[in-house]
């Protein structure tokens, strides 16, 4: 089983809000997810997010992927190098 650390969109139309998941990586976007770490609002100016480091260092030892757009936030927050 592949695990991935991704974004599950939530929010209104037009209005994403994001929940940074780590999931099966064949599940579907907004299906069930393994752990809950984190979120990510691009609306705001500048954009704001809130991860928990600790589970996400967990995670990424565990062996789970990054997507592209986690792996910029988690080096944003100075969790990988």
């Amino acid at each position: 089983m592949s695990v991935k650390i991704r974004l599950r969109r939530t929010g209104k139309l037009k209005t994403p809000h994001y929940r940074i998941v780590v999931a099966d990586s064949r599940s579907p976007r907004d299906g069930k997810c393994i752990a809950e770490i984190g979120t990510y609002d691009p609306n705001t100016d500048p954009s704001t997010f809130h991860i928990n480091e600790e589970e996400a260092k967990k995670w990424l030892s565990n062996g789970a992927q990054p997507t592209a757009v986690v792996g910029k936030l988690f080096k944003i927050a100075g969790i990988v190098k």
